[in-house]
């Protein structure tokens, strides 16, 4: 519970709870585990006691520096003079991503391949809300939600929300059958592929069973208040006004939402309509968002996807 509410790291070995995390969250759920174990001599908690106390010491002072506190509440080390043995709680420095992003499959490390994707992560940690533009092939949608799956795996959000127009790209399927998941899943696929490569397939499932990972066209979001939780928004040059506002007013308490998309490549009747043009344009000066482009340098598909970026780069939007 603690956990999910601050957005704390909390690891429990031997007589020693580990927490990392931000500095305020961290001395927070310090204080919280503190008064918990002066009260546990009291009889079990209820789970809307236990709400109550982190509630309200989740809004009292911003957090001290990183220290080690005995049970008692009095900072010093294990087994230091004067200090009892006993249960102890470390607090260590918020984690870094260290150039790099841990992700589930095999352990294995994703890291930016450019310099712009490198400033393109450090927004997507820093800061609440991103925008990323660039052509197709920078790893746009790649990186986020390889960020994505990091702050998952490292707690810091309780789930994953993957959001995408379903605009057709220049041709009309017409009547597609199955139930509505089958209807929205060739439109949601690129994301599936991207996650495919970070997560292994029985954990993706199970994910997705607990609604830890969530897929779903954009329409769908609509009257949601999204908390604790990595917030993607692709393709979002195919959004309109109104849909990138209500994306945008989704957001909810510890949440970072992430856009992406290609101006160039734009599948409305009408490109000028784009809500991810609008969206930079409006919030461009706005405190607390974040704005990264990605250009033909840092495409890391095939080398001929650069080449051919670049020979369409020479027409004008309506022939894009």
């Amino acid at each position: 519970m603690i956990r999910e509410a601050l957005g704390v790291s909390i690891a429990s070995r031997d007589d020693l709870v580990h927490l990392s995390g931000e500095a305020d969250a961290v001395h927070a759920a310090r204080q919280i585990i503190e008064t918990l174990g002066e009260g546990s001599g009291r009889g079990e908690l209820s789970r809307r006691e236990v709400l109550n106390l982190i509630s309200d010491i989740a809004a009292q002072a911003p957090a001290e520096g990183p220290v080690i506190f005995d049970d008692n509440g009095a900072p010093g080390s294990p087994g230091a003079p004067g200090i009892p043995d006993g249960p102890v709680v470390e607090v260590l420095d918020a984690p870094t991503w260290e150039g790099r992003l841990n992700v589930y499959a095999n352990g294995r490390a994703i890291r930016p391949k450019s310099q712009n994707q490198a400033i393109y992560l450090e927004a997507i940690r820093d800061h609440d809300l991103v925008f990323c533009a660039g052509p197709a092939g920078t790893g746009k949608t790649y990186l986020a939600v390889a960020a994505a799956v990091h702050l998952l795996k490292a707690g810091r959000v309780k789930k994953v929300i993957l959001a995408r127009p379903a605009v057709e790209a220049g041709e009309k399927l017409g009547y597609l059958p199955g139930d509505m998941q089958a209807k929205v899943n060739p439109y949601l696929r690129p994301l599936m592929d991207a996650l495919h490569d970070m997560i292994d397939y029985p954990t993706i499932k199970r994910f997705m069973l607990n609604d830890v990972v969530e897929i779903v066209p954009l329409a769908f979001m609509r009257g949601r208040t999204l908390n604790n939780a990595a917030i993607i928004l692709d393709e979002a040059q195919n959004t309109t006004h109104g849909q990138m506002k209500m994306f945008l007013t989704r957001m909810g308490e510890r949440s970072k939402m992430i856009v992406t998309g290609d101006t160039t490549q734009t599948d409305l009747p009408d490109p000028a309509q784009s809500g991810l043009v609008d969206a930079i344009r409006r919030l461009r000066r706005t405190p607390g968002i974040a704005f990264c482009t990605l250009e033909k340098s840092d495409i890391v598909r095939h080398q001929l996807v650069q080449r051919i970026v670049e020979a369409y780069g020479d027409e004008g939007p309506e022939r894009r």
